[in-house]
């Protein structure tokens, strides 16, 4: 690393430089700063953030789940391989990741399963390990469930609660710990070399034109212009090339030069909650090895309920879509009310018991969605690598998109996934998107 004397343009002053910046130390950030050291050992990377530590950002308020039932190929490509690279990193290196397979399990009603059938049969043919709880065996199991509804329950007419005929269990689903798996990543990227500067805002990108004529207003619109580094509260970082991985923060980043980063933020929320009868509901035996209740969805607006077992307790959260503003919040604060008002009455109807139960802690983030297909994005614009759209799942892929993003710098036609298999690059982009439908969505 050095530092170079740049006159004209943005860039004026002394400016550190480095073959690459990685803009973002969140799950993406990190692995993507990872496997491009790891490909290209020589290179001078540094990360950036304006956090403190590793993770701090929308990870550390991630649900830390993940998936592998999915219809779309490249869904599963990019979680499943992801999901292997963990269990090896937590198996096979000895690196706690806090990873457990736990399953998920959708709780559905009756039409919801018949019109799951044909696509659990394609699922089933790719592989995916899918357990069927007929009604019964589910309230045998999970006790005090909530699975039916008189016409004279008045509150679950309100809310719209539907019986339950059925429960869909992935078996290869569970929860991580993001903390622990941005801490592997950025450990592994220090012993390579790597640089990670926190406590660095990113204010702008530097865009300078690739032939420099010291002409005021630069770069003018005749210009070929070329993303040369990045604008800090500690100064110019310039670099090569630059990988924007900043979730809904690239935003703020790239639409001042006019570059579409095709991905909206959305708030999401996660609350804690504790007590006896949460904890009995959480040593539910009979779904997986631990002895404890998967990741469970509900039928009714899609309310979660996250295992955490160190707590002895849950997270529950919901994908609240219509009625859920687009915008972009720079500390996105939870809603009380939202739990008591929104979540709470569908809690409660089919598990009991939460019933009178408030949250001991609660938080919210920020999910960078792809509102064309919610899968990543990722593209390359004149000296900029971009990455987002990630929309909830930045966990269960993070390790597929981050060797994705190597590959792309490396110029390579495929990426490497762990495992031996491949995904040509292009398929992510803009102009050769290709990326499936998903037919599994409840």
């Amino acid at each position: 690393m050095g530092v170079e004397e740049l006159s004209g343009g943005l860039s004026t002053g002394k400016s550190e430089k480095f073959d690459l910046i990685v803009v973002g130390a969140g799950i993406i950030g990190l692995s993507s700063a990872y496997h491009l050291k790891d490909e290209n050992p020589d290179l001078e990377i540094a990360v950036l953030d304006r956090a403190p530590a590793a993770g701090q950002g929308d990870t550390a308020k991630s649900a830390g789940a993940f998936r592998n039932m999915f219809t779309s190929e490249v869904n599963r490509l990019l979680a499943g391989t992801s999901i292997d690279f963990y269990g090896h990193v937590q198996k096979d290196l000895g690196f706690n990741l806090d990873l457990k397979y736990v399953g998920y399990l959708w709780l559905v009603t009756d039409g919801q399963s018949r019109r799951l059938e044909p696509v659990l049969d394609s699922m089933r043919k790719e592989g995916v390990q899918i357990k069927i709880w007929e009604k019964k065996e589910l309230k045998d199991t999970i006790q005090g469930i909530g699975l039916e509804f008189t016409q004279s329950d008045e509150e679950a007419r309100i809310i719209g609660a539907e019986n339950v005929a059925r429960g869909l269990q992935g078996i290869k689903c569970g929860i991580v710990s993001p903390d622990l798996v941005a801490n592997f990543y950025e450990q592994e990227f220090r012993k390579m070399g790597g640089t990670i500067k926190y406590n660095t805002k990113v204010d702008s990108l530097l865009l300078e034109p690739v032939s420099k004529l010291d002409i005021p207003g630069e770069p003018l619109i005749w210009q070929h212009k070329k993303i040369v580094g990045v604008k800090t509260n500690a100064g110019n970082m310039l670099a090569d090339k630059t990988v924007v991985s900043a979730g809904c923060w690239a935003n703020e980043l790239l639409e001042p030069l006019g570059i579409d980063a095709r991905f909206k933020p959305k708030k999401r929320q996660i609350f804690a909650l504790r007590g006896s009868r949460i904890e009995d509901l959480l040593n539910t035996k009979g779904f997986n090895e631990y002895g404890i209740l998967p990741f469970t969805i509900t039928p009714q607006a899609g309310v979660f309920i996250r295992p955490e077992p160190t707590e002895r307790g849950f997270w529950v959260g919901a994908a609240d879509e219509l009625g859920r503003s687009f915008g972009f919040e720079e500390d996105p604060q939870p809603e009380r009310n939202y739990y008591t008002y929104s979540m709470y009455p569908v809690l409660s109807k089919y598990f009991p018991h939460f019933k009178d139960v408030s949250p001991t802690n609660m938080w919210a983030g920020l999910y960078d969605v792809n509102t064309l297909d919610a899968l990543p994005y990722l593209f390359e614009e004149e000296g900029a690598i971009v990455t987002g759209g990630l929309s909830g799942s930045g966990i269960m892929k993070a390790d597929a998109v981050g060797r994705m993003i190597a590959a792309l710098y490396d110029k390579k036609q495929s990426a490497d996934l762990y495992g031996g298999r491949k995904i040509e690059v292009t398929r992510l982009g803009i102009s050769n998107r290709n990326v499936g439908i998903e037919k599994f969505v409840l």
